[in-house]
């Protein structure tokens, strides 16, 4: 066994909210038809891992249409909640001059919406759960399955372990497309970043 702990992030498959520009809750369900793209993802991953999964059904529907391995659940990497735009069209947020919406992009790491959680909140609890799993599977090669709010705190965390306050709003310009991967190593109390994004999109076509 190493200290180097493998971490194998992938959001989740993609809903038809995301299609339609929708915030959407934890009953969405994934579009697990892409074959091709799936055999890809299983290529890449390796055989022998500790499967981790965000409890909502889209996360949990990829993990099925990935492995037979039943994953361990943790409530921690669920995505950051939006409170009382879940559900809504961000277009429609927009343009209907919505004061708290165009008030939440003026500083979208500490403000939350109504009845939700800042991306300062969703980044602690999602560090806290990384640090956890790095100090009970060191050296293991974890599969976690969250989504993209969670694959980008934990690459804040990667770039700034240590700093107070953490500088988080550079993480936010990272694109996590539905189905890509994420490498990231813990090493001792160090972080290596392999890639962001890998067979995104892009990659796909």
């Amino acid at each position: 066994m190493t200290d180097t702990t493998r971490f194998w992030w992938l959001r989740h498959a993609p809903t038809a909210a995301q299609t339609e520009g929708r915030i959407p809750d934890a009953d969405a369900e994934a579009d697990v038809s892409g074959a091709a793209r799936l055999a890809t993802l299983r290529r890449r991953l390796p055989a022998r891992a500790l499967w981790i999964a965000s409890p909502t059904r889209r996360a949990v529907q990829t993990v099925k249409a990935l492995t037979h391995v039943r994953p361990l659940m943790i409530p921690a990497l669920t995505e950051q909640d939006f409170g009382t735009w879940t559900g809504q069209r961000h277009a429609d947020l927009w343009g209907s001059g919505d004061a708290a919406y165009r008030a939440y992009w003026d500083d979208p790491v500490y403000k939350a919406p109504p009845g939700g959680e800042s991306y300062a909140a969703q980044f602690a609890r999602t560090a806290a759960a990384i640090r956890d799993l790095t100090t009970e599977h060191t050296g293991l090669d974890l599969i976690l399955v969250a989504h993209a709010g969670t694959l980008r705190a934990a690459l804040a965390l990667a770039l700034t372990e240590g700093r107070q306050p953490p500088p988080l709003a550079a993480s936010l310009g990272f694109s996590i497309d539905p189905l890509s991967l994420t490498r990231i190593d813990a090493i001792g109390p160090g972080w290596r970043i392999g890639g962001v994004n890998l067979l995104s999109e892009d990659d796909a076509r």
